[in-house]
């Protein structure tokens, strides 16, 4: 089991943001997510819009629960999911805990 999705973001005010191998070394617990223009990021794809929005409403949940939100891309069968931490100027674990709990909406 991924531990990232069982646990919760935390303040990140005034804290660094992970160095490359960090960020390598977390990348490698989240399937699929990338790097890309300083966030992490990942596309879903779904059989239609309906999915699609009830995909980005759970996720939209969790991060009103989380206080961490993502940047998203919708389209009608796909939803883009970019996470960063603007409070460290970079990448923090919250963005990969977000990550793995956006992951575990569709596999668990």
């Amino acid at each position: 089991m991924n531990v990232l999705k069982t646990q919760h973001c935390q303040p990140m005010e005034g804290q660094r943001p992970m160095s490359d191998v960090q960020i390598g070394a977390h990348l490698a617990r989240v399937q699929g997510w990338a790097l890309v223009d300083g966030a992490i990021q990942k596309t879903y794809r779904f059989e239609d819009f309906h999915r699609t929005m009830a995909f980005v409403n759970a996720l939209a949940w969790i991060a009103h629960r989380e206080d961490h939100h993502p940047d998203l891309h919708v389209g009608y069968d796909r939803c883009t999911v970019r996470f960063n931490t603007h409070a460290v100027g970079g990448i923090s674990i919250n963005d990969f805990i977000c990550a793995a709990r956006a992951d575990a909406l569709l596999v668990d």
